[in-house]
């Protein structure tokens, strides 16, 4: 009876469809040292010593959740009761395990607007879970791992109309990408990269071709290529790209920004195009609308970050062997998920379905600890659960 009253509340909270994998005949439930008590301020307070749940699928529009394994252990919830029904507003774990879990989908961009968790109707003061709630900011992106990046992308371009059969190998020092010491090699005299106010090009033997267009220049964290005299044929400089700067700079382009992106060119490039790399992100906090967290564990070889593909214009794929993150916080809608630190291995993928990304997460070996799930404004409660 419980294990169903749970599975409910899964579906009455979250809006969700739960079923079970393609792999498994049904979802299963076990329960553990279940005690339910009364607070003074009407709320009904359940407590279990362990929960564990395997062979979860939850749906929610065009994204699907499977689970292959969670265990939560001294899970705390708060049940109230309005309009006649029960009303979960908030979820505390003191530790979580998590297997098998891929999340699949069709990306949905956020609005320029940026309703996230640095919007002005996010802001909020105090702690939960022992980590910093979402504070309001002037920007919904904030990069600094990239600031400390250190690694090479290489890229292999095979039968390219420009460059012929090439290998391109950009270096990433102290967050900067140095266009001086990128080399683009093929057969007869080699390709040079650059940045110039008009995007990022390669001057091959046939002429000067751009991979990326900017909306307009000037574009933070760039050094523009320099000339040797004004309006003089020689590059002197190739620039400079500051990894964070820019990537901030682009998170804040709402994607109707014309004049900005890969260019027809370079797109038949990337389709032609085998990536690699490997990069060490810094020990840093990461916002992005809906999601921060705290990179940590440099020293200790975590957060190394390894991108591969066989065609860059299919599909690309991210993979953290050793992601280590502390005071991370989620929020989808309403909903505000945290927890004070997460292990585990994360592989991305990414690949366009016609005009749409497709993606697919998928974390293995996942632990964390220090579990908060508030839900008080998804169900319409009154207010904030009150301290225990």
């Amino acid at each position: 009876m419980v294990a169903a009253l749970a599975a409910s509340l899964i579906d009455f909270v979250a809006g969700l469809k739960l079923g079970a994998t393609a792999a498994e005949p049904g979802n299963r439930f076990l329960l553990e040292g279940v005690t339910i008590d009364s607070r003074p301020d009407g709320a009904l307070e359940i407590a279990i010593q362990r929960f564990e749940a395997s062979s979860l699928r939850l749906e929610f529009g065009p994204v699907t959740l499977d689970v292959g394994r969670l265990v939560l252990n001294k899970l705390v919830g708060q049940v109230r009761f309005g309009l006649g029904r029960p009303r979960l507003c908030a979820l505390e774990a003191a530790s979580v395990e998590l297997d098998g879990v891929k999340l699949k989908g069709l990306l949905v961009p956020a609005r320029p607007s940026g309703a996230g968790l640095n919007a002005p109707d996010a802001q909020a003061s105090g702690t939960a879970a022992g980590h910093p709630v979402a504070r309001a900011g002037a920007s919904s992106w904030s990069l600094a791992p990239l600031a400390a990046a250190n690694g090479a992308i290489r890229a292999e371009i095979v039968d390219a109309h420009l460059l012929f059969d090439a290998n391109v190998t950009v270096p990433i020092r102290a967050g900067v990408i140095d266009f001086n010491d990128a080399t683009v090699e093929h057969v007869g005299p080699d390709s040079r990269m650059g940045i110039s106010q008009l995007g990022v090009y390669v001057d091959a033997p046939k002429g000067r071709s751009y991979l990326f267009e900017f909306p307009s220049p000037p574009l933070a964290g760039v050094q523009y290529e320099r000339r040797e005299a004004l309006l003089g044929p020689w590059v002197s400089d190739r620039g400079k790209l500051n990894l964070q700067a820019f990537g901030e700079a682009l998170g804040l382009f709402s994607q109707d920004t014309k004049g900005a992106g890969f260019t027809e060119q370079a797109r038949l490039l990337l389709a032609r195009t085998a990536l690699s790399g490997d990069v060490r992100l810094g020990d840093a906090r990461f916002c992005a609308p809906g999601v921060q967290a705290d990179l940590v564990g440099r020293n200790e070889g975590r957060n190394g970050v390894q991108l591969r593909s066989k065609a860059v214009g299919q599909g690309i794929t991210v993979e953290m062997a050793s992601l280590s993150l502390r005071h991370a916080v989620l929020k989808w809608n309403a909903m505000q998920l945290g927890c004070a630190e997460l292990t585990g291995q994360l592989v991305v993928r990414a690949g366009l379905e016609g005009t749409q990304v497709r993606f697919a997460f998928d974390l293995e070996n996942t632990k964390l600890s220090g579990l908060r799930f508030d839900l008080e404004q998804a169900n319409g409660a009154l207010g904030p659960p009150q301290a225990p």
